[in-house]
């Protein structure tokens, strides 16, 4: 499966999650919170993935590559910043529902111009054989990627290599204490 694929297949969890999210009440509380949980990890993980695989390539390849890369790793800000004031919210918060849809918002304004834009130039700039071999860098790093955010994190390499797989380290163990908890 070639890096497009793979980040398309991504957007499309992520907007199910959203359509999932908007279809519940406010007495849907362990939905709600469910589906928040669900959107931190899925987007804390396409972020990283994004910054540490993704962008530097982009970079490397297109002409205005390290205005693009700027660009989307400024909305993966704030992105990020909503998904770590939703990841603390209880899915009763009176806030839960509004911070979401900001964050749906935000989220797909940016996959619109990636599907719509930056993917054609990658398309139109890096061969099959490269595409493919992106693709799986990309999953092979959503092993290792946090499934939290953290916006106070570096978000270009080399350090947030270095820095996301530790905190991807420490978000697992705190998933798994918080899942048993449940």
């Amino acid at each position: 499966m070639d890096a497009i694929s793979v980040l398309k297949d991504d957007h499309k969890v992520v907007r199910r999650l959203f359509k999932e999210f908007g279809r519940t009440t406010d007495r849907a509380v362990k939905t709600r919170q469910r589906l928040a949980r669900r959107l931190v990890k899925e987007l804390s993980v396409h972020a990283a993935i994004e910054e540490q695989i993704l962008y530097p390539r982009v970079r490397d390849v297109l002409k205005k590559g390290d205005r693009l890369a700027d660009h989307a790793i400024e909305e993966h800000q704030e992105a990020k910043e909503l998904l770590d004031r939703i990841d603390g919210m209880a899915g009763d918060d009176p806030e839960l529902a509004a911070v979401v849809q900001q964050l749906s918002e935000s989220v797909l304004h940016h996959v619109k111009e990636e599907e719509g834009d930056l993917f054609k130039q990658l398309r139109g700039a890096v061969g099959r054989k490269d595409l493919v071999q992106w693709g799986e860098d990309l999953k092979s790093a959503k092993k290792s990627a946090p499934t939290r955010p953290h916006p106070h994190a570096p978000n270009q390499p080399p350090a947030n290599a270095v820095v996301g797989v530790a905190a991807g380290v420490v978000d697992r163990a705190r998933d798994k204490a918080r899942n048993a908890k449940s």
